[in-house]
């Protein structure tokens, strides 16, 4: 029996912030629309994902993720390449190009973010990958985006300029913070966009497996409670919705984040997600619904048959 995952999906997690500043923009500050609404990019909610499954999943290839050198300074994208896979084969001949690509195309199909979310390969060679696991930008749906600052103190002094008297002052600097957030993230899952890429490498474990998408899910449930640096303390995982339409379904399914609210005592509403899954042309293309969240979390409008478990 074929361990291949097949089945589409499409849902949403979120991330509780409180006091925190899960995704700051470069003035450190965290990020907002013009309108003021808080949001974070894609990228800090694949960062928690990657950083679970490289430190839960030793056996898998994280290859999207900071490493360094002896000399402590960042690898470039061929020296991960050849450091986390193999060496670039020595290739000749006409075909020295396309030997090379497909060489390379096998090796990062074998690493686990490159499966779930795919890559943009600018090394030796150049290769596109587009993943099956696609997520937006998160938006804050709490009704409020209260941020603040405040001044916090270095335990060292600024040495000054050369030649000038000692300061007698320690550093000060600033921190900036959302007071509360729910941030929303919309997800999809198609096995298809790689599916050519599997093709031409004749499967060879570049397929995206069951396994890799119960890791995925795993990830997505836990990888911000899990990370909880000093920035991101008070930045949890709340809630994963898991929607996976039936074999060969080609039901599309809008995003999540607008139908989804939370309310000024923090109660999150899925109403608007039970009456898209209720509707008569989506229904019977639904093949499960799983809905994972913390026992304290306040929750309304819940889908009916969901299968419910904690995070």
């Amino acid at each position: 029996m074929s361990n291949s995952y097949t089945r589409r999906a499409y849902g949403c997690t979120i991330i509780k912030s409180i006091n925190s500043n899960f995704n700051a923009d470069f003035s450190h500050q965290p990020r907002t629309l013009p309108d003021g609404v808080v949001y974070a990019t894609d990228k800090a909610l694949k960062y928690t994902v990657k950083n679970y499954l490289k430190n839960n999943y030793s056996g898998d290839k994280i290859f999207y993720f900071k490493t360094f050198n002896d000399n402590m300074n960042p690898r470039t994208l061929d020296e991960t390449y050849e450091s986390l896979l193999e060496k670039y084969p020595e290739t000749k001949g006409k075909e020295k190009d396309n030997t090379l690509r497909l060489t390379v195309l096998g090796n990062l199909l074998k690493c686990l973010d490159i499966r779930l979310f795919g890559a943009t390969f600018a090394g030796k060679t150049n290769i596109s990958i587009h993943g099956p696991l696609q997520i937006t930008h998160g938006i804050n749906r709490f009704p409020k985006n209260d941020i603040y600052s405040e001044q916090i103190m270095s335990p060292f002094r600024n040495p000054g300029e050369e030649g000038k008297d000692e300061k007698g002052a320690a550093t000060l600097g600033s921190q900036s913070k959302l007071r509360e957030g729910h941030y929303v993230f919309h997800f999809s899952v198609n096995p298809q966009n790689i599916a050519e890429h599997v093709k031409r490498l004749n499967g060879s474990g570049t397929e995206l497996s069951t396994d890799d998408i119960a890791k995925a899910k795993e990830a997505l449930r836990r990888g911000a409670t899990y990370y909880d640096s000093a920035s991101k303390a008070g930045s949890e995982n709340e809630l994963l919705l898991w929607v996976e339409l039936k074999e060969k379904s080609k039901a599309v399914l809008p995003s999540f984040i607008d139908l989804v609210t939370v309310g000024e005592d923090g109660t999150i509403d899925l109403s608007g997600v039970t009456t898209l899954l209720n509707s008569e042309h989506i229904q019977d293309e639904v093949e499960t619904v799983e809905l994972y969240f913390n026992p304290g979390t306040k929750l309304t409008g819940l889908p009916q048959n969901a299968n419910t478990a904690n995070l």
